[in-house]
């Protein structure tokens, strides 16, 4: 069983895929599904499992999580929806334990999906022990303030660990991304040495997904949007949605369109309602909109 979380484990599944036919990935998030168009590439046939009835509901929706589910199917991947993983098995059938080669996956309808290797990608928690142990507020993530300060002054938090307010959304945000493990250090730092500094860095991330790219920008709570607007050519994956409440952009992703992310970032940043046709007529420029 396998998971990707070191530079180690990411070598571990590398190799991995050089020797085995089939894999199951457990989890449809974006570790998930990057490593089955990883693994797809490398010929290996791949089964991705997964609780909810799609990819990512959390995250894009219903609406936009069709897109990812196609582009996986069309790659020939095994996507099994709606299902409960009952136990890790090894060759011989039994539960895997520490000590042996995990070989397939057993699901709560007793039915068993046959592999050589199962990669677990399922989410995980911050590693909030140390802060809680010191005594600082903690809340899915130690909790700190704009200038990524905890509940003790002299303490600092970011990264994946830190949920911190953002003065630009208005709450406490924790992200699980690169660009904050890039960025907010950075803020921290001049926020220790006295410098007036707020982490105010709209969140963002990409994926590269068979010959798909994506940039995400924004920041939606599940199920916090009221509409979805597409802008662009949806079959043919060159597109940019937009998630929307109360007319303001909350968040876009731009679907192998390019030097569209800072007009999106720009949108989100400043608030304002827009007209939703114009916002979907990919004659009307972004940055128009944006200053609007």
């Amino acid at each position: 069983m396998l998971y990707l979380r070191r530079v180690a484990d990411s070598e571990r599944i590398k190799a991995t895929f050089q020797t085995a036919s089939r894999i199951a990935v457990i989890g449809a998030g974006w570790i998930g599904l990057e490593i089955a168009a990883a693994a797809r590439a490398a010929g290996v046939e791949v089964t991705i499992l997964e609780a909810a009835a799609l990819p990512l509901p959390r995250v894009l929706g219903p609406e936009v999580a069709q897109v990812f589910a196609g582009l996986h199917r069309e790659h020939g991947v095994d996507l099994r929806f709606g299902v409960q993983v009952s136990e890790i098995t090894d060759k011989g059938g039994r539960a895997a334990d520490r000590g042996s080669p995990a070989a397939g996956v057993r699901l709560a309808d007793g039915s068993l999906v046959e592999a050589d290797a199962v990669i677990v990608g399922v989410g995980i928690t911050p590693n909030t022990q140390l802060a809680e142990a010191a005594g600082l507020a903690t809340s899915n993530g130690v909790v700190v303030d704009a200038r990524l300060r905890s509940s003790d002054p002299d303490i600092y938090a970011a990264g994946d660990v830190g949920s911190a307010y953002h003065p630009v959304l208005g709450r406490h945000i924790r992200v699980e991304h690169w660009a904050n493990a890039l960025n907010q250090p950075q803020a921290a730092a001049r926020a220790m040495l006295g410098q007036d500094v707020a982490y105010d860095r709209v969140p963002y991330f990409y994926t590269d997904q068979y010959d798909l790219g994506m940039e995400y920008a924004g920041y939606v709570e599940p199920g916090g949007y009221g509409q979805v607007v597409f802008r662009g050519d949806v079959e043919r994956r060159e597109f940019i949605a937009f998630w929307l409440a109360g007319g303001r952009v909350l968040a876009g992703m731009n679907v192998n369109i390019w030097d569209a992310s800072d007009a999106i970032q720009a949108l989100v940043r400043n608030g304002q309602t827009v007209e939703v046709t114009r916002l979907a007529d990919p004659g009307v420029p972004l940055d128009e909109l944006a200053d609007a």
